[in-house]
């Protein structure tokens, strides 16, 4: 220890990487992979048993407020997800400061466009 702190190295550093947010990217990175594997089960198992069925169908199988609102859910927690690790690579590989910075506010732009996107065409079709 060179400075002069009572406390040791793993005390400082303790749920704190260099950014001061590391700890909360890597829970909120395993917290939406666990979230999205029973949404996404569901999600293979429901468009499963839709196989052959039309528009109509569709429609009303979506127009029903669970179906719908785990629709959501799979969609914003699969892009949230996404956009963690996209955001690990871009901050791993790129090493210019610039452009680091442009490819996240650029991938931050195109993730929150698809899920307005995606999160509008469900509501549409369900409403």
């Amino acid at each position: 220890m060179s400075d002069k702190s009572m406390r040791t190295d793993l005390g400082r550093v303790r749920g704190m990487g260099s950014a001061k947010e590391g700890v909360h990217h890597w829970w909120m990175q395993r917290l939406t992979a666990i979230a999205l594997v029973p949404l996404i089960l569901w999600f293979v198992a429901s468009v499963a048993g839709l196989a052959g069925a039309g528009h109509a169908e569709t429609a009303e199988w979506l127009a029903q407020p669970l179906v719908a609102i785990a629709v959501i859910l799979m969609v914003v927690a699969t892009l949230y997800h996404a956009a963690l690790g996209v955001q690990v690579v871009v901050e791993d590989y790129i090493h210019h400061e610039g452009w680091k910075f442009c490819w996240l506010i650029t991938m931050k732009f195109i993730f929150l466009v698809l899920g307005v996107g995606a999160v509008f065409s469900v509501l549409k079709l369900a409403l």
